[in-house]
């Protein structure tokens, strides 16, 4: 067995490992809490990371704070005009340092599954483990400190149809994307800004395999959010995401979207989003509704 699928092997014992952990935490009520202020976790990006729709924050997962555990699940559907993306996952937060996550991707070519000549409904899935650890600051202004919360974090993905990206180009059905990510609250202005620089090989996220036949080494990716709360369970704002262009069969354009996250109560959350994801293999122009709930503690 390769190194690289031995490795792969050892996170999905891992993925297991971390539902178990959960579902401990779920039953451990004097660690169990929800002390950090309301829409401070963030919400669940595409890929099961606490952060926006599109990128993760320097934030840790859930409402736990220095002394307790906090944890969410999710599901997201993303829908454009030839295409569907479905992810669901699970994250746990500990302490509010360290952050453990597994997510799974389903992506429906639908009709240009058929055109593609792979069928019509034609499905890639990906599994995702990530870890991301709080290395400095904090994300709530207080007084002068003005240091953003900056986080260190990684996502472990493996795409399920190696066959298929090797034919299109790619050079591996397995990669890791690294990130470094900063995020400031600041509570007068009602403003939270994030900054995150990804070093990634993943073509669109990794459904397409990783590295190409134009790259393949490590792209540096910026992303950027931005979101404003008009009131303390109402947020809104937008993201972009700059991805790596690796493979000749079709350009990959940057992702942009514009948020609505509403969180009646610690325990539950609902982002509206509209979507601009570009070109995406032989389909230009892809816009899309994206739709995620999320609960949790």
């Amino acid at each position: 067995m390769s190194k690289k699928r031995n490795a792969f092997h050892v996170a999905r014992w891992g993925s297991t490992g971390i539902a178990c952990t959960l579902a401990v935490a779920a039953m451990a009520d004097d660690l169990a809490g929800s002390g950090k202020l309301l829409l401070t976790g963030g919400v669940t990006q595409l890929e099961g990371s606490a952060g926006g729709g599109l990128t993760p924050w320097a934030v840790i997962g859930g409402y736990g704070t220095s002394d307790q555990i906090g944890a969410n699940v999710f599901y997201t559907n993303v829908r454009s005009q030839d295409y569907q993306l479905d992810s669901r996952g699970a994250l746990i937060g500990l302490y509010d340092r360290v952050e453990l996550s597994i997510a799974k991707q389903t992506f429906d070519t639908r009709d240009v599954g058929a055109a593609l000549g792979l069928g019509q409904h034609f499905k890639f899935n990906q599994d995702i483990v990530g870890v991301k650890v709080k290395v400095a600051g904090d994300a709530v202004l207080e007084q002068s400190d003005w240091l953003p919360q900056i986080a260190v974090g990684t996502q472990f993905k493996h795409n399920d149809k190696g066959a298929v990206v090797r034919a299109v180009g790619a050079k591996d059905s397995s990669g890791v994307d690294f990130y470094v990510t900063a995020t400031k609250l600041l509570l007068d202005q009602s403003l939270l800004l994030n900054g995150t620089l990804r070093a990634t090989r993943a073509n669109q996220l990794g459904i397409l395999g990783f590295g190409g036949d134009k790259k393949n080494g490590y792209s540096v990716e910026p992303e950027i959010s931005l979101a404003w709360l008009l009131r303390r369970d109402l947020a809104i704002g937008a993201e972009y995401r700059a991805k790596p262009n690796n493979l000749g069969i079709a350009k990959e354009d940057a992702f942009y979207d514009a948020f609505v996250a509403w969180a009646p109560n610690k325990h539950v959350s609902v982002t509206l989003a509209y979507a601009d994801l570009g070109n995406i293999v032989i389909k230009d122009k892809q816009h899309a509704p994206y739709l995620s709930v999320q609960a949790g503690f």
